[in-house]
């Protein structure tokens, strides 16, 4: 039972949940700071949509990998790269993986009713399946568009959205939605150094990819713009007034920036080796990083 458990773990990539879900938290601590300062703050209402926050961001993008791994399963097994993930490799059945994304998905919905006890709020449920059916539909785009990158990264966009609906409803959207799009080009920036590892397979099995398309020196020069945007839009919260961010969010953009410009010195044109740790190192850093960042500022304007 054990290493089914952790068949499934390694199947979604469990750790890699810590990408999206520090930016959820960080709109989040943003939203609660605002009901404290309205003194529209209870710790019951905080502990249940924390734990409505967590449950949601895990089964949401456990469904979506899962779901992904179903769609991919034939280009994987075609992939050498991806050949021994667990779908073409055989360790987990068809039938399980398609089990275990129901079942997650049902999570997702489910979840979401915890924000229904906690402050009558019946946004998160009834948004709950188009964001599901977004998710999942990245599976497929890219099939048929070069902008699946960005699909992946509007995916994740929702994190700090959906977050932040949860405990404020559909009110003072901008600071949400400006957070939610620095995770888009910060994502299709790293999804995009990460596709130039598949390159030739991509052109080979017709797939679309700026990579295939452009090959890999120009589509390091996309990515490097991505994260230029991203860089952009956090510096571009921090004039928000209504997000109310000072001078130590500000310090903890200009270090995210350095960590970009050091994440695109690992990878070369020549040189691939090091995309998996500028992936998964550096991106960690940057996500952590910055929420960590978010509520020193709380503590200080506290």
């Amino acid at each position: 039972m054990f290493a089914q458990i952790r068949h499934f773990l390694e199947l979604i990539r469990f750790s890699h949940t810590v990408f999206a879900l520090p930016f959820a938290l960080s709109s989040a601590a943003l939203a609660w700071r605002d009901k404290w300062r309205e003194r529209n703050f209870s710790p019951v209402e905080f502990t249940l949509d924390l734990i409505g926050i967590v449950l949601c961001m895990v089964f949401a993008r456990s469904t979506a990998m899962a779901f992904n791994r179903i769609a991919d399963r034939k280009y994987d097994a075609e992939n050498p790269r991806t050949a021994m993930r667990h779908l073409p490799a055989g360790t987990l059945s068809l039938g399980s993986v398609w089990c275990f994304t129901l079942v997650c998905g049902a999570g997702f919905v489910a979840s979401t009713l915890v924000f229904v006890g906690s402050s009558d709020n019946w946004w998160p449920f009834m948004l709950s399946l188009p964001t599901l059916l977004f998710t999942c539909a990245y599976s497929f785009s890219k099939r048929f568009t070069v902008l699946a990158h960005f699909w992946l990264g509007a995916s994740l966009l929702l994190a700090p959205v959906a977050a932040w609906v949860a405990i404020r409803g559909m009110i003072r959207l901008a600071t949400p939605f400006l957070l939610g799009v620095s995770v888009m080009f910060w994502v299709a920036g790293f999804d995009i150094l990460y596709a130039c590892q598949d390159v030739e397979f991509d052109r080979k099995a017709s797939l679309a990819s700026i990579p295939a398309r452009l090959g890999v020196r120009a589509s390091l020069r996309v990515a490097l713009a991505c994260h230029v945007m991203m860089v952009i839009v956090l510096f571009s919260l921090f004039l928000l007034p209504e997000a109310r961010l000072g001078w130590v969010y500000l310090t903890g953009v200009i270090c995210v920036a350095g960590l970009l410009a050091y994440e695109h010195w690992l990878v070369r044109p020549d040189d691939l080796s090091r995309v998996n740790r500028a992936f998964f190192q550096v991106n960690g850093v940057v996500s952590v990083g910055l929420f960590a960042i978010v509520l020193l500022q709380l503590l200080v304007q506290a």
